[in-house]
């Protein structure tokens, strides 16, 4: 919390002080747990659990990154607009803080069972690293939307556990899915968001974005670099039913 709101009311004040324009990263974990199957909007409302679950810590600290940059803009006129991230994916991503398609991409490489939290059934998009970056930088050059708030990120969503077969295809692997209780991997219980899609027309109105790469392209640039960087060897697809 601390670094978050405090290290980003740095970052305005300065700006605000010497006239820079600034491009907060929020993050799409802001939108808290929705169970409905649809794509978010910037104008949704929060849906958050109690502060005794740690996982809401994060997603509190980020809107208020946000209500910070837009009081500066409203109250101080600071050139600001705000960027909810989406799951973003790519080379060189590690999967030490449980970025899902490395650690996958890893295990299946290496011929270890892919674990799957819970039952697999949660969604998730996941937006190649290329197309993030063209979205911050167009949005960074458009001085016309300040004081916005804009979704990045891919309208592809895909159950967790079919991710996981998909990286066993792409990668050729025998690995086997193995399905893990939250409670095993966390030593308590943790309040999992459901599903998690971007609603992305505003970008797309306000600079003409929208994601080109999809899922089959992130996984495969994400194991041609690992398959790079650790040596393994390449197997042929796995046909599967």
């Amino acid at each position: 919390m601390v670094t978050n709101v405090q290290g980003t009311e740095t970052v305005l004040g300065y700006c605000s002080k010497f006239g820079k324009r600034v491009l907060v990263a929020s993050s799409s974990e802001v939108y808290g747990d929705h169970r409905e199957e649809r794509p978010l909007s910037e104008d949704d409302r929060r849906v958050y659990g109690p502060t005794t679950e740690k996982r809401w810590l994060y997603a509190d600290s980020k809107a208020m990154d946000e209500h910070l940059a837009l009081s500066y803009h409203l109250e101080r006129g600071l050139d600001a607009v705000v960027v909810r991230l989406f799951n973003t994916v790519g080379p060189r991503q590690s999967g030490r803080y449980g970025m899902v398609i490395p650690r996958f991409v890893e295990r299946a490489l290496t011929g270890e069972p892919l674990e799957v939290h819970g039952d697999g059934t949660q969604t998730r998009s996941f937006c190649h690293v290329s197309d993030t970056v063209r979205a911050l930088s167009g949005l960074m050059d458009a001085s016309e939307i300040s004081g916005e708030i804009f979704n990045v990120g891919s309208t592809e969503r895909i159950r967790i556990v079919d991710l996981a077969d998909r990286v066993i295809q792409a990668t050729g692997s025998d690995s086997e899915i193995v399905f893990v209780p939250y409670d095993e991997v966390y030593g308590q219980g943790i309040e999992d968001t459901l599903h998690r899609e971007p609603a992305t027309g505003k970008i797309r109105e306000a600079i003409g974005w929208e994601a080109r790469l999809d899922l089959d392209r992130v996984i495969a640039d994400v194991v041609e670099h690992a398959r790079a960087a650790g040596n393994v060897a390449e197997r042929e697809p796995v046909e599967r039913p």
